[in-house]
């Protein structure tokens, strides 16, 4: 008895330490025990100009209350990441993402994140404790959001993020944590560089 009781104050004092130096969220991602987190193994597909369907339409309100549209982006290539605060590769690609837009500062690139669980004030905590610098729209009450994306791609893991060309058409996806910012760079310029 006096050993399993050992076992489990040497069990609690580890979570506690952990808990101390790393997120705890990415730290129960990497441990393999991320509840709530729709798993999608890293995954990368990118579609050629003439097979790609028709321009995503959409509308939402940004994480500060600002309206956001597809026609705020007309005539560039938009990166939209779908997250939520509380998913351990979503903290963890989260330096990655900011990496890679800071990588397209000047040229004809957005980002934007749709987060598809947290209201406002969280979505902003996030970006802040972060370091993230671009927006997010809010997708938690706006099903007509997530539904104007997942009509021309399926979104059936938490990251997903997508690269729409200058007309608005879904040119990549990855499904899965960004292990790299380069990977996205790649895909980003590919398209950037269509029909220049």
């Amino acid at each position: 008895m006096r050993r399993i009781l050992s076992a489990a104050v040497v069990a609690v004092l580890a979570v506690s330490l952990a808990a101390c130096t790393t997120d705890p969220l990415a730290e129960q991602y990497r441990s393999g025990d991320n509840k709530g987190y729709i798993a999608g193994d890293f995954q990368t597909q990118e579609i050629a100009p003439d097979r790609r369907g028709e321009p995503v339409d959409f509308a939402g309100t940004l994480d500060n209350g600002s309206p956001v549209s597809s026609d705020d982006f007309a005539g560039k290539v938009l990166v939209v990441n779908f997250w939520y605060a509380t998913c351990g590769p979503c903290i963890i690609e989260a330096p990655r993402l900011e990496q890679a837009y800071q990588s397209f500062q000047g040229q004809d690139v957005a980002f934007l994140g749709i987060n598809t669980y947290d209201q406002g004030p969280t979505a902003l905590s996030f970006a802040r404790d972060n370091k993230v610098s671009y927006s997010s729209a809010l997708a938690v009450n706006d099903a007509e959001l997530k539904l104007a994306f997942n009509d021309k791609t399926p979104l059936n893991a938490t990251p997903t993020t997508l690269v729409l060309d200058k007309q608005g058409r879904v040119a990549a996806r990855i499904i899965g944590e960004l292990p790299e910012a380069s990977i996205l760079e790649s895909m980003v310029r590919t398209v950037l560089e269509e029909n220049a």
